[in-house]
């Protein structure tokens, strides 16, 4: 397995380190390229890529090359392409595992009862497919959301499982216990339908290759070489499949790096990267630890802090570049503290003549983008959301909105329309046309339209019953709007709309997700005094001009951030509960904690120049101040390697002392400022508890805002005349009341109708 001798004549060398060259030039055998952060890894990987086609070991079809997204398969082509030329373009297995697999697939469909023009569903065609099913089987879709059981479908066939596979816990998971069924019937009706999802790509191919071995044996036999980019976020059905592909030549190369390994939510095994020596007894571990990213202090700290991770196979980060500042670890009193400095701190760079551009601030969630973008567009500074929407241009928190705006507003057509059947309430598109149809004739806003038509027997009984139901809410919402503050008429608002139940029946981390910005959202509404001041102010948000200026600030997640770099890197938020996050403390055990750690260290080694690390001694959560203690991970920094300030007393010496002794370091803040609860106003009690009657002619302010847009009786149609409805039909009008009618229709039924759905007969 030695590597044969370099020659410096070969352009792929120029520029590579002594164990780039050394995976490069290892190519028999099973060889793990150990890459930590920022080493390089990319360059030998397309480096090695370029040497076995150009030296001729293989020809380009017969090397398989798979990464995880299509800008890294892009970016190896066009690099490889650079070095050999127009070879490159015979190289039809070079793509993500999914491409791959899909070709693969197209061969060999009818294996698993697909055509090879086999369709591949979204992820809207799968929820859609699976609710026709729900209803199918007479499951309340409600309790057993469609996006539950999408995403316990996708976990199994990450896991390599098919309906048969899963055990009696797998199927307790859904419907108690038929997650295997309606598994079963999901994969039938897509066969049916000739489809198949992202999952099923690998998933079919696994099954392929186990079933039928002379399928697999002419893979094996085709691919000389396999080569396999950030192989520590790959799942159990893509190890599987590699496993099939690499016997029994071996010759399989992976990059990746354990202490990186941040994708277990999606499915993503750091196991397969620990135990590749044992899988491929004899391979080479060729370690990448120059980094040319870092300085020598962030690169120190980011591997002080990793080393308390007990799961890793262990290298050391080196560099040449020269010394720089230590980490800056900042405690502040609260949220809006922390994005004062951050904003201070962005400030302060642009008057040394540095690029917003390059900066970036990292969250462990998005829920905390929120406090950042309200004080940036209060103090002008531009800035931009990455991976994601701007906090108030997320879908739930302009559900959220609409429901305010109604409240707030009812002739707000737009804001109604969004959310009137949000969460669903069986109104269809149907009726909301019915609705405007009515509205545009009399001229009424929706809302009131909704009330006029619900006097009347118009819509269907079960469209009327559940629109009766909504304005009744937001009638009683709007007294309590009157009584309650923003924030806890928003959380009410949100409870019994059934918005947040909503989201909880899910159970994914996503739903979990949006149902902290949710409750960020009622946090941010503390700051007003009325509903309408905060509308204003979001009106204000949403005009963001510097949005999309060049020279911007980076926001992102943790998470979305792995592969970028930036100058300076702000990291707020290290707090107990917050960073690691709370579900890993109560439910993930140490793996989870681990995985924060691993994201720690990822968010450190973004930085180039600077890394300033932020927490709070206070949070507000669910209205209430609540004690913050330092994240674990800043006590486990080399002390040596960090600068410490704080504005509370005692500093963060204290602090990191105290979190060794597993004490509270801020009871002397909860004795010098008691906790704030937001009240509900005087008389919410009684409101809350009023008898509202279900009929329209009980919603005082409702009904009194219908009336003020109220059309005038057509004068052409009075008592006793002949007309005709589209629905109902031939009838006569027995008596009229405004714009109402009540007509005996000739089929026998007397029903009360819109004047201007009526024509004379």
């Amino acid at each position: 397995m030695a590597a044969p001798a370099a020659n410096p004549q070969e352009p792929w060398l120029f520029g590579l380190n002594p164990p780039q060259r050394e995976a490069v030039m290892t190519t028999e055998g099973p060889v793990l390229m150990l890459a930590g952060a920022g080493t390089g890894k990319t360059a030998a990987l397309t480096a090695r890529l370029a040497h076995l086609v150009a030296t001729k070991r293989a020809w380009p079809s017969e090397i398989l090359c798979v990464t995880f997204t299509n800008k890294a398969a892009r970016e190896m082509r066009e690099r490889v392409g650079r070095m050999i030329g127009p070879a490159v373009e015979g190289m039809p297995w070079l793509g993500t595992f999914h491409a791959v697999a899909a070709k693969m697939l197209r061969r060999h469909a009818e294996i698993v009862g697909l055509q090879s023009n086999y369709t591949i569903v979204d992820t809207d065609d799968q929820l859609r497919l699976l609710k026709q099913l729900i209803q199918a089987e007479n499951l309340d879709e409600k309790r057993w959301p469609a996006r539950q059981l999408a995403g316990l479908i996708d976990r199994w066939k990450n896991r390599g499982l098919n309906p048969a596979d899963l055990d009696a816990v797998e199927n307790e998971a859904y419907a108690n216990g038929k997650g295997a069924h309606f598994y079963g019937l999901y994969q039938n009706r897509l066969k049916a339908l000739n489809a198949c999802d992202f999952g099923d790509l690998l998933l079919h191919m696994v099954n392929i290759f186990r079933r039928e071995k002379d399928v697999l044996e002419s893979y094996r036999q085709r691919f000389k070489y396999i080569m396999v980019d950030e192989y520590q976020d790959t799942n159990s059905v893509q190890y599987l499949w590699l496993r099939l592909l690499a016997q029994p030549r071996h010759n399989i190369c992976v990059v990746g790096d354990d202490d990186q390994s941040i994708y277990s939510w999606r499915g993503a095994e750091v196991a397969n990267i620990l135990r590749f020596e044992k899988d491929f007894p004899g391979a080479k571990v060729i370690r990448l630890e120059q980094n040319y990213r870092s300085t020598p202090e962030i690169l120190a700290a980011a591997s002080g802090l990793i080393n308390a991770n007990s799961e890793r196979l262990g290298k050391t980060l080196w560099t040449e570049i020269p010394a720089g500042e230590r980490i800056r670890v900042v405690g502040v009193w609260d949220g809006p503290e922390e994005a004062r400095r951050i904003g201070d701190e962005a400030e302060k760079l642009t008057r040394r003549g540095i690029k917003l551009s390059h900066a970036a601030i990292l969250v462990r969630a998005q829920f905390q983008t929120r406090e950042f973008e309200d004080r940036f567009i209060q103090i002008g500074l531009p800035y931009k959301i990455v991976g994601g929407f701007r906090f108030y241009e997320r879908a739930e928190i302009r559900d959220a909105l609409a429901y305010l705006r109604v409240i707030a507003q009812p002739a707000d057509d737009l804001a109604f329309e969004r959310i009137y059947n949000q969460p669903k309430r069986g109104l269809g598109a149907k009726t909301l046309e019915k609705v405007h149809v009515h509205a545009r004739r009399q001229g009424l806003p929706l809302a009131a339209a909704t009330i006029d038509l619900c006097d009347t027997d118009e819509l269907p009984a079960r469209a009327r019953n559940a629109f009766i139901a909504l304005m009744r809410d937001f009638a009683r919402w709007r007294e309590l709007a009157q009584m309650l503050s923003p924030a806890e008429l928003a959380r009410t608002v949100l409870d019994e709309s059934g918005y947040t139940a909503m989201l909880q029946a899910e159970k994914s981390a996503e739903a979990a997700g949006r149902l902290e910005n949710l409750s960020e959202l009622a946090r941010a509404m503390e700051d007003y005094e009325t509903l309408g001041e905060f509308l204003e102010h979001v009106s204000l948000v949403m005009d963001n001009e510097n949005a999309d200026a060049d020279d911007t600030l980076t926001i992102m997640t943790m998470h979305a951030a792995k592969g970028l770099e930036f100058d300076h890197v702000f990291l707020p938020g290290w707090e107990e509960g917050v960073f690691p996050s709370q579900r890993a403390i109560d439910e993930g055990g140490l793996r989870s904690l681990e995985e924060e750690r691993r994201l720690a260290y990822v968010a450190i080694t973004r930085a180039r120049r600077e890394c300033t690390i932020l927490h709070a001694a206070n949070r507000r959560i669910y209205g209430q101040w609540t004690s913050s203690i330092p994240s674990r991970f800043v006590s486990e920094l080399p002390a040596e390697l960090v600068d410490s300030e704080t504005t509370m007393t005692g500093g963060a010496s204290l602090w990191r002392a105290q979190w060794s002794e597993h004490s509270d370091p801020f009871a002397h803040v909860a004795a010098a400022q008691p906790a704030r609860t937001m009240t509900r106003g005087p008389g919410w009690q009684r409101a809350a508890a009023a008898d509202y009657d279900p009929s329209p002619r009980r919603i005082p302010e409702a009904r009194r805002s219908a009336a003020s847009f109220a059309a005038k009786a057509r004068s052409d149609i009075a008592v006793g005349d002949r007309v005709f409805h589209d629905k109902f039909g031939y009838g006569a009008v027995l008596g009229q009341e405004g714009n109402k009618l009540e007509i005996a229709f000739d089929s026998g039924s007397t029903k009360r109708v819109i004047d201007s759905f009526v024509k004379p007969a």
